[in-house]
This record gives C-alpha cells, structure tokens and sequence, in this order.
C-alpha cells in the first residue's frame, strides 16, 4: 500500500473503534511522521523500525515523555490494528512521565486576565473556561441547547475519553454569556455557540478554531502582564486549585455539580 492508502485505511479503523476526530487526527499525523523519517510505507516496516525510531525521538531531546509516548500509542495502533502485525510491547516500552504539580494562576492573575479582554466573545469563553473548569476541545463545542440557565450548569458533550457530563456554571459567568448571546446573535444549523468567525448575525461554518482561542488566550495573558507562564488549560488547574483553596472536595463536587461560590466574587463582568 501506498502511504496515503495506509493512512486511510488507519483512519477508518479510528473511526470504527468510535474514537474521536482529535485521535485520528493525532494517529495519523504521527504515523506520516513516522513513514516519512524512513521514507517508505509502514507496510514494508515493523518493531525494528519502531524501536529506532522512539530511540530517535528520545535522543533528539526536545520532546516530553508525553509526547513520546503518544508515538508509542499511535505506532501500536497503526501496526496492530491496521497493518495486523503482532508486536511485543515489552520491547516497545513507554516512558515515564514526572508527576508534577500543575501551574495555577493566583486569584488576582485571573482576575487582572479577565479584566483586559475586551472582545466579548472571548471574555464568555474564558469565563466559562476558567469559572467551570473546562477543557479547550469542551469549550470550543458548546452548543446553544447545553447551556441550562435555570439550573446554572452546562451539559458537556462526549468530554475527554467521550464522557458526558454536567458542570456548574457561575453567575457571573451566565451574564457575560448573555451579554455575548445578545450582541453576536449567534446562529448555526448544529447550534454551535462560539463559531468559527467574527461577523455577527451570520451563519459560520463551524464551532470556533482552537488556534483562534489560542491566540486569544496569548493576546491578552501578555496584555494582562501576568508574570506567571501558562496556557488555556492553566484556567482549568486554577479553577481546581481555586476549589480546593476553599475546602471543596473537587471530586465530589465534580460527580455534584454543585455551585462554584467563589467564582461570582471575581471581575468576571
């Protein structure tokens, strides 16, 4: 097979397995890496090639366990599964990954973040992101219909491991949605709340690019001039981390849904 049919091939067998559209889109690319550092079709390869090629990433020295490790996974997937080779996973080890404590902003550094956003929309997805704790892939995906207002939670659709949920929504929160719903009017045929352009009152293609909220995110994290590093899921730790400062047991209240008090008290308007 030629490449291009090898990753076809891996793509359907992803998509069998109901896995989501982010995993293939991972396995995929790391298995055109892995034929393009060889220059042939994994077809023509096996366990030896897998073995040089982990040694090659792990020597190269720029990459985390974690990275390496989702080489590991996708390389064992395409081999296994799409090529139905047998490999011997104890000589396909996966590194081990350092447990260390997740970065978290401070109070005032999510307060100071906030504050300087300007563009409505992106102040109701980082007061969502942060006062609800979701993923980047969980936000991004919101639908109209998951917002439950009376209630004060939102339905989280197939989450990560493709797990449904329902998280607790701040106040605070709610009314900057409703001030972006009022001023955006936005309108989808799937009902994507955050979509993928700025004209208002127009019907976009898709739910918004997580490039865009990245970049969002690096705009005004440096407009902030917040001294502490971080990405968007660092809102996400520091809404645990939050929690926890106030005595909540954070699985408990996770598995609840109970109220987030303490977001209401920060600039989130």
């Amino acid at each position: 097979m030629t490449q291009e049919e090898i990753l076809e091939k891996l793509t359907m067998d992803i998509r069998l397995r109901g896995l989501s559209e982010d995993t293939v889109k991972e396995y995929c690319t790391r298995s055109g890496v892995f034929m393009r550092h060889f220059g042939k079709p994994a077809d023509e390869m096996g366990e030896k090639e897998i073995r040089i090629f982990l040694e090659y990433l792990t020597n190269k020295g720029d990459l985390m366990p974690a990275s390496i490790n989702g080489y590991n996974s996708a390389l064992r997937f395409l081999f296994e599964v799409t090529l139905e080779q047998n490999l011997n996973y104890k000589r396909l080890p996966r590194k081990k990954d350092p447990i260390k404590v997740p970065t978290a902003f401070t109070r005032d550094e999510i307060v100071a973040f906030l504050s300087v956003i300007d563009n409505i929309k992106y102040k109701a997805i980082f007061s969502l992101t942060y006062g609800s704790g979701l993923r980047l892939s969980e936000v991004r995906k919101l639908r109209i219909k998951d917002i439950d207002s009376e209630n004060m939670r939102l339905f989280v659709y197939q989450g990560k491991g493709q797990r449904d949920r329902w998280v607790p929504m701040a106040k605070a929160s709610l009314e900057v949605l409703r001030r972006y719903f009022k001023e955006y009017q936005p309108s989808h045929p799937d009902g994507w709340l955050f979509l993928n352009n700025n004209l208002r009152k127009k019907v976009a293609d898709n739910y918004i690019s997580e490039r865009a909220v990245q970049d969002a995110f690096k705009k005004y994290h440096k407009k902030a001039k917040i001294k502490t590093y971080g990405t968007i899921h660092t809102l996400r730790h520091s809404y645990a981390t939050h929690l926890m400062e106030d005595g909540v047991n954070v699985f408990f209240h996770s598995a609840n849904f109970g109220p987030c008090y303490f977001v209401d008290n920060y600039a989130l308007s």
